[in-house]
């Protein structure tokens, strides 16, 4: 069976970001959900599905109201009665921000609870993606049944991306981290990490350490590093692509989630690595000039076609 869809998998919560004085605007976003985002306004001919649980709450119905309004499904993604959405607010310096999270109990931490309604959500996907986010809110019980489905998605045809997108708040230890993110690594084609994340779970030294060890693991590595060039290792080879320069970032919320759907809608669309990796720059440099994680869908195109 042909596989033509886009699934995304982990946790979307309620973002609260910072206005004028008392005044906050929610809307929700989440390191997967963002991606997916992404990855659905440069690929809007291939179903998007965000693969999770939901409450039973007002919050996660407009969630997921806001999900089909944009296009997106939730597949099989369970219902949890009296569960609700993770929330977090967003304060900035400038264009820096700073997070604050309320999500001990999120219906997301349950998204491995029905392991066939897991599998079901992942048929006949053209890209399956998740995070070390994922993860890490996951219990060990919960990750296996994760990587047990994304690696049976794999087997039967999907290419599967990983950003091992380390937090260290969300785990009980750094080797903890080690162990499920390695194992993660072994079940993806594509790996997008983050190199002071890299550095700080694993000790590399440069980017292409980083390269060099997920290398061993999977076969393309893009090492991102915020204003630096991404470095590309793939088929034996490697190289740079220098990002783009925003001269008066607004917020940097989400860019490297919007490099990522950049990079993954290029590769998917037949681009090569180095013009997808430059296509993602053009993208994650857009949605910095954007206040939130999530710009307008034409915003994206434009800088993705430019």
């Amino acid at each position: 069976m042909a596989v033509n869809g886009i699934a995304s998998i982990g946790e979307c919560m309620i973002e609260l970001s910072g206005q004028t004085g008392a005044n906050w605007r929610m809307g929700f976003a989440g390191d997967t959900f963002n991606t997916l985002w992404a990855l659905h306004a440069l690929s809007p001919d291939q179903p998007a599905t965000y693969v999770s649980a939901f409450g039973d709450d007002p919050f996660s119905r407009d969630q997921i109201a806001f999900f089909a309004g944009n296009g997106i499904g939730v597949g099989n993604s369970p219902v949890i009665a009296g569960a609700r959405p993770g929330l977090y607010a967003i304060t900035l310096t400038g264009a820096e921000r700073a997070f604050t999270y309320w999500r001990g109990d999120a219906a997301a931490r349950q998204l491995a609870s029905d392991p066939a309604a897991l599998a079901k959500s992942l048929e006949n996907q053209a890209l399956v993606y998740f995070s070390g986010i994922t993860l890490a809110i996951l219990d060990a019980a919960a990750r296996k049944t994760l990587l047990s489905a994304v690696a049976s998605a794999r087997k039967a045809g999907s290419l599967v991306a990983f950003d091992p997108n380390y937090r260290p708040r969300l785990w009980p230890s750094r080797e903890a981290a080690q162990a499920a993110i390695t194992e993660a690594l072994q079940v993806c084609d594509i790996a997008l990490p983050t190199f002071p994340d890299e550095q700080m779970l694993f000790g590399d030294e440069t980017p292409e350490g980083t390269a060099k060890r997920l290398g061993k693991l999977t076969g393309e590595v893009v090492v991102k590093n915020g204003e630096q060039p991404a470095l590309i290792a793939a088929s034996g080879a490697s190289q740079t692509v220098d990002a783009v320069h925003v001269a008066a970032p607004v917020d940097t919320t989400g860019a490297g989630d919007s490099f990522n759907g950049g990079y993954l809608a290029a590769r998917l669309a037949g681009h090569a690595p180095a013009d997808a990796a430059r296509r993602a720059h053009k993208v994650a440099a857009a949605v910095v000039q954007v206040r939130g994680a999530l710009a307008p869908f034409e915003t994206l195109r434009a800088a993705f076609d430019s």
